[in-house]
Parts: C-alpha cells; sequence; structure tokens
C-alpha cells in the first residue's frame, strides 16, 4: 500500500522512521516532518483513539484507525477506502442534484403533457368543425332532396303515367334513395366517432320494436318478390329503441340490397337471459375470408346487388359502433349461395303473465289511410309543394304554411286533423315553439310530427319529453305513410275543434324572420 523499499521495515524498527519516511513524501499532509512524527509519537504514548481519511496525490482514499491494545502497546490499521468514497460522492452529488432534476423532469412531464392537451384539443377542434360542418351540408343537402323524393313518390303515383315513364320515374326514385342512404351514412358515422350518441335505456316489446321496420321494408319486399316474414314475439327487452332498431334497419337493408329471390325472416331465440333478434335471408352468402372484414369501414363485399344498388360499405359499420355503444353483442353466420344470418343478442326482461297487458304493443300491420286534413309548415317552397303532391295522392286534403303568420291563418281557415313542421323556421321561433302555439288554439289537440334535417340528440330528446314524433329529412313515403296511418288508428274520434275564444295573434314577418 506504501510501496516501502527493501530493507526498511524489520522488527525492532523504529515508528518513528516510518512515520517520518511516510511524512517525506507527504502521506501526513502539508506541514514540518519532524512536527508530524512527534505528534503521532504523543498520541500513540497517550493511547488517544483516532479515525481519520487522508486523500492521498495519486486520488486514492486511506482510512487509518489507531487504538491502544489491552496489554499495552498501539496498533493503526489503513484501508484503502477509495470505492466507497467515490460511491459516497455519487450520492452526495445525486442528493444534490435531485430536486434538479426533478424540476427538470417535471417541467418536460408538463410540457409533454401540456402537447399532448394541446394536440387533443386540436384534433377535437378539427372534429368538432367537421361535425358543425356535416351538419350544416347535411340540411342543405337533404332540403333539395327532400323536395325531390317527394316529388318522385307522388309522380309514381300518377294513375295516368306510362309504362316507360314509370320505369323512369322509378329508377329517378331509386339514384335519390342511394344518395339518400350514402348522405346519412356518412353523417351517422360522423355523429357515432363524434361520440354524439348517448343511449337511453328503456324496457320495450319486441314486437314495438319491429312494428316500424315492417311498415318500412315489407312493401319494397312485395315490389320484389321477395317474402318479408316476422315471427311474433311478446318478449320484452332493455335497450335504446332507437339505436337498436337502427342496427335492424341496416340487417334488413344489405338483405333487401342482395337477395335476388326466396325470403327474409326477422325473429327472435332465447339465450340464457338474453335474447338474439336475428334476420336471415336467401342471399348470396359471405365467403369465410370475408366474415372477419365486413364490419370494416366502406368495405363491400364480392358480387353486385341484383338490384342495382350500390352501397357505400358503411352500414356494418355503423351496426359495430352502435353495438359497442349499447354493450350488445353482434353475430354473423353464412353459407355461400344459400344465404346468412346477422343477429344481435339483448338483454330480456322477465315479467309475469299478468303484466303482459301493460307491455306496449301495437298490430303488425299499416292500415289504409282515412281522409286527413294536414297543416304543412315548412319554409322551403319546395318541399311545401312536394308534400302537397304526395298528400293529395294518397287522399288527403292539406294547408300549406311557409312561415308562423301563414299557418294562423290557416288555422283559422279550417282546422287540421294532424300538423306536420319542420324544426327550422328561419331566424324566429323553431317549429317545436310554434307548434306549442298553434296546440294551445285547438281542443283537443291534433297529433303531430316533427319534420327536421337535424339529428342531433338533444333535439331528439326535446321532441321526446313532449311526445312529439320525428321524422328525419329526406323523408320516406314509407315511412309518411306508416306515421300518418298510426295516427288514424289512435285518432279515430271527430277533429280536433279550434278554441274559438282564444285570441289568435299571429306574428308580424320581422318577428318570425321571413322575408
Amino acid at each position: 500500500m506504501f510501496d516501502y523499499p527493501n530493507g526498511l521495515v524489520y522488527v525492532g524498527r523504529p515508528i518513528a522512521d516510518l512515520i517520518r519516511y511516510n511524512a517525506e513524501r507527504g502521506e501526513c499532509g502539508p506541514g514540518e516532518v519532524e512536527e508530524h512524527v512527534s505528534k503521532r509519537l504523543r498520541h500513540m504514548r497517550a493511547g488517544t483513539a483516532h479515525v481519520f481519511q487522508r486523500e492521498r496525490a495519486d486520488g486514492s482514499v486511506l482510512e487509518m484507525r489507531g487504538q491502544q491494545l489491552p496489554g499495552g502497546g498501539f496498533v493503526t490499521t489503513f484501508t484503502d477506502v477509495s470505492d466507497y468514497k467515490k460511491v459516497e460522492l455519487a450520492l452526495l452529488e445525486a442528493n444534490e442534484t435531485l430536486e434538479q432534476r426533478v424540476a427538470q423532469r417535471t417541467a418536460e412531464l408538463s410540457a409533454a403533457l401540456e402537447a399532448q392537451e394541446f394536440a387533443r384539443c386540436e384534433a377535437q377542434s378539427a372534429n368538432q368543425s367537421k361535425s358543425r360542418f356535416l351538419a350544416a351540408a347535411s340540411h342543405d343537402l337533404l332540403q333539395p332532396l327532400n323536395a325531390a323524393r317527394l316529388f318522385t313518390s307522388a309522380l309514381r303515383h300518377q294513375p295516368t303515367l306510362d309504362a316507360e315513364s314509370a320505369q323512369l320515374a322509378e329508377r329517378i326514385d331509386t339514384a335519390f334513395r342511394v344518395a339518400e342512404d350514402l348522405l346519412e351514412s356518412l353523417l351517422e358515422t360522423s355523429r357515432l366517432d363524434a361520440g354524439k350518441y348517448r343511449p337511453e335505456p328503456a324496457d320495450i316489446g319486441v314486437a314495438e320494436l319491429i312494428e316500424p321496420l315492417v311498415q318500412q321494408f315489407s312493401l319494397l319486399a312485395q315490389r320484389r318478390g321477395l317474402e318479408f316474414r316476422v315471427i311474433p314475439s311478446r318478449a320484452v327487452i332493455r335497450s335504446d329503441p332507437h339505436l337498436l332498431r337502427r342496427i335492424l334497419q341496416n340487417f334488413c337493408t344489405n338483405a333487401l340490397r342482395y337477395t335476388r329471390k326466396g325470403r327474409i325472416v326477422l325473429g327472435i331465440r332465447h339465450v340464457g337471459d338474453d335474447v338474439r333478434i336475428e334476420l336471415w335471408d336467401t342471399g348470396p352468402g359471405i365467403a369465410d375470408e370475408q366474415l372477419q372484414r365486413i364490419f370494416d369501414e366502406f368495405h363491400r363485399v364480392d358480387g353486385a346487388s341484383p338490384w342495382g344498388e350500390q352501397g357505400l360499405g358503411l352500414g356494418l359499420s355503423i351496426c359495430e359502433r352502435i353495438a359497442r355503444i349499447l354493450n350488445h353483442q353482434l353475430r354473423v353466420r353464412s353459407w355461400p349461395g344459400h344465404g346468412s344470418c346477422f343477429a344481435i343478442q339483448v338483454p330480456r326482461v322477465r315479467i309475469r303473465a299478468r303484466d303482459e297487458a301493460s307491455v306496449p304493443r301495437r298490430s303488425m300491420l299499416v292500415g289504409d289511410l282515412r281522409p286527413q286534413h294536414v297543416l304543412c309548415l315548412d319554409n322551403e317552397p319546395s318541399i311545401l309543394e312536394g308534400m302537397a303532391s304526395l298528400l293529395t295522392r294518397w287522399g288527403m286534403s292539406c294547408d300549406l304554411a311557409a312561415n308562423r303568420t301563414e299557418a294562423f291563418d290557416a288555422l283559422l281557415r279550417r282546422r287540421p286533423d294532424l300538423i306536420l313542421i319542420d324544426f327550422h323556421l328561419g331566424t324566429g321561433p323553431d317549429g317545436i315553439e310554434v307548434l306549442g302555439e298553434l296546440l294551445k288554439h285547438c281542443n283537443p289537440a291534433p297529433p303531430a310530427a316533427l319534420i327536421t334535417a337535424d339529428a342531433s340528440p338533444e333535439l331528439k330528446q326535446r321532441a321526446r319529453a313532449l311526445g312529439l314524433p320525428v321524422l328525419l329529412k329526406p323523408v320516406r313515403p314509407a315511412a309518411l305513410r306508416a306515421l300518418l296511418s298510426s295516427f288514424a288508428r289512435r285518432s279515430g274520434g271527430p277533429a280536433p275543434v279550434l278554441d274559438e275564444t282564444a285570441k289568435v295573434e299571429p306574428a308580424t314577418s320581422e318577428a318570425t324572420g321571413v322575408d
């Protein structure tokens, strides 16, 4: 350790010589050599215990411990503690810089979180901008599309229409229907991605859930020579009726699009505590390698529709998103060349036999329309004209109003059996507010429905709270006819009576925002 020369250390050598040798080489620190020797000899004679460390010229550190022996004498040990001191120094430096490093790391994390939050806000803002754009675009696009579909539907019901013109009208209506389906699919995908849908579970009878599907699709199936069969069920399930029905609508649309002949069957199976709603078709089926991809966006299976229809590949993707929101399980099975079965599993509600009467159920058939007088309020003249053309073909009479003032004038002229009103009427009161004013002057109040291109959950919730049915633009003639038929079945009594004692004060054009 001290690298003593040969012959320096031997038994009997005075300890003072060794101390002096170390002092001369600087091992004892600065100062006079003899002073170092004298001090250490005094410690030894006095038996003073000591411990100290000294850093040598080469950077190593020695620890020296001196202690008196029990039988006389004194022992000194020298230990190289260089590695220990390095670790100790590193720990000291670590402790000294810990706060600084923690502050630095905290600043880095804060910066990263701020960047992440900024990116999230940017993405959210972009998504909201996209949603606002699509909502605005949808209203502007759906308005003329709605009017066009009403006109084509009225044209197809012309009794004097020749075969060639009827075929042309059918093709025009098909083209509009395809455009409508594509636009609605894009808008619905955007709303799902933006998290606009909030499930509102309720107990609902399967019959009540399926009835609108029968009304919507049975006529199309009949025209295509397909049997559309529904297996009756008294089961009650727990789900969001609107969202679940949307899934079943997409199932039916796909089945009708790809099935050339045979039948489509809609029914249920009991699976433990659940109900599985199944739609079977006799279409071309889907190959096994395609089954895992049919729920991907914009994916379309091989094979064209025998009816010339072409989807966008979003229908089943929308089903998958909605099922995820509802926490329901989707299932598909297919047999190429024979058909497919699409199903969704829903919780079943167990009810006692005597409670079944309280479960809402309605007839599964759409009744014939009886003559009714309809008040139509919409600020788009083309839609009013199309609605009038269609309603008169169905044996209805109607008054048309483009604003609140005209609606009150029409109400004074003739009492309506029902009211169809648009939600966006310009810069004045909205359709729900105007409808509330109109209904105050009728006793009893006639049934009414809201017609709008606004598919926001807020509006639907507001209408639901008032018991107001909502038809989304572009209005499907079959859906409108089904609604009118349901009104006719419910209101078999006399027409509502106008409250002649009420003072009717139509608003001015300035108040309604009408030019």
